[in-house]
């Protein structure tokens, strides 16, 4: 089993690096299953009902969120509509929507599971990652062998902690949220692949995909702005992982492509 995992998509400078890519994309990382990270796709947080559908059209079988999931109404109104979109999984049980799901690609079939951290977030009440993650994978082990979790967090510590509690629990944990791609991918003992984050798709010459001077000026008044998104030097980031058929990783690359 191929699978690519797309790094978030940051605006609608993003969203276009990820439809330019892809012939690029199909010739250099085949893919049996996609998954794309859009938590800041539309207006460089969070992700509208629309740009959703979009994703999904280009190519994306899932897309994972993480404390944008519920900043753009339109899709939080419509989430369980949209089952493409996974929201993460250790929210409260009344959030809208799902947080993992199986997904058949053929005669096979995959297990995809968003979660999100505990530091750094004020805006999204979640529960302990680490409490459910044995059981949970198992459920989802019992169904496939095949198991992705995207891990949306702030702490590499945190990260770091979760992938040694999921190896050999799952395929792999993808580190997501801080849009800077990280030079640790490996496969640990378990056989999970894992990587700290997987960076961003969008501009590179910015401040997470966004534009620098808005940024700047954040921290010169302190009122957040994150809707002035960059257009210099766009690449798709992400990791493109081989899976044998126990599930265990073969494989983890990390993926850049620049947009020319």
């Amino acid at each position: 089993m191929k699978v690519l995992y797309v790094a978030e998509l940051v605006g609608k400078s993003g969203v276009y690096a990820f439809r330019k890519a892809l012939n690029e994309l199909k010739n250099r990382y085949p893919w049996d299953f996609m998954i794309a990270c859009a938590d800041g796709a539309t207006g460089g947080n969070g992700l509208g009902r629309s740009h959703a559908a979009y994703i999904h059209k280009l190519g994306a079988d899932v897309i994972t969120l993480g404390e944008c999931c519920f900043y753009k109404k339109d899709l939080t109104e419509n989430m369980d509509k949209t089952p493409y979109a996974l929201r993460p999984d250790n929210l409260n049980s009344e959030a809208p929507g799902a947080g993992s799901k199986i997904f058949k690609k053929g005669k096979d079939k995959i297990a995809v599971m968003a979660l999100i951290g505990q530091n750094c977030f004020n805006r999204l009440h979640a529960n302990n990652p680490f409490a459910s993650l044995p059981s949970s994978l198992e459920r989802l082990r019992n169904q496939t062998p095949y198991v992705i979790v995207d891990f949306h967090a702030q702490a590499s510590a945190e990260k770091k902690t979760l992938f040694y509690a999921a190896d050999g629990l799952c395929s792999a944990v993808i580190g997501s949220h801080t849009r800077v791609q990280t030079s640790d991918e490996t496969i640990l003992r378990g056989g999970t692949a894992v990587i700290s984050d997987a960076g961003r798709t969008g501009s590179l010459q910015s401040v997470g995909g966004c534009e620098v001077n808005s940024r700047i000026n954040e921290y010169l008044n302190g009122i957040p702005d994150w809707t002035k998104e960059a257009w210099d030097a766009l690449e798709l980031q992400g990791v493109y992982l081989d899976l044998g058929k126990d599930g265990r990783a073969h494989s983890i690359e990390r993926v850049k492509i620049k947009i020319i």
